[in-house]
């Protein structure tokens, strides 16, 4: 089993994401909302000067989502990585996003149809 991350530049690009890595097979994703330290450092430099205007300050710390799911197998691990840049693009251009996977050497709770050791027949 292979643990997926991907944190995701644009929030309107969800769902699209989200629909993509299901029609891939993924069932369950984690959805967490973000905001990275370059973005919230940017914030804080320009926050006082939108002192006061809070619709300006909002947009300023923009959030984006950072998914997590629990894959099979390498093979699952590279269709949502082609899914996403599907969706998203190139994910070595500037504002799209990152994805990283790592193999995970234990897992409780999950189903039984990601290939947890043991259950192989």
């Amino acid at each position: 089993m292979h643990m997926i991350m991907l944190v995701l530049d644009d929030p309107k690009q969800l769902d699209s994401v989200l629909d993509a890595w299901r029609s891939a097979g993924v069932s369950g994703v984690t959805i967490v909302e973000t905001v990275g330290a370059y973005r919230r450092e940017t914030r804080r430099v320009r926050g006082r000067y939108l002192y006061g205007l809070p619709g300006l300050a909002e947009s300023a710390e923009r959030s984006q989502y950072t998914l997590f799911a629990i894959v099979p197998d390498a093979g699952a691990v590279d269709m949502c990585l082609e899914a996403a840049e599907g969706i998203i693009g190139d994910l070595m251009q500037a504002r799209t996003g990152v994805f990283a996977a790592w193999e995970l050497s234990s897992a409780k709770g999950v189903p039984d149809e990601l290939g947890q050791p043991g259950n192989e027949e």
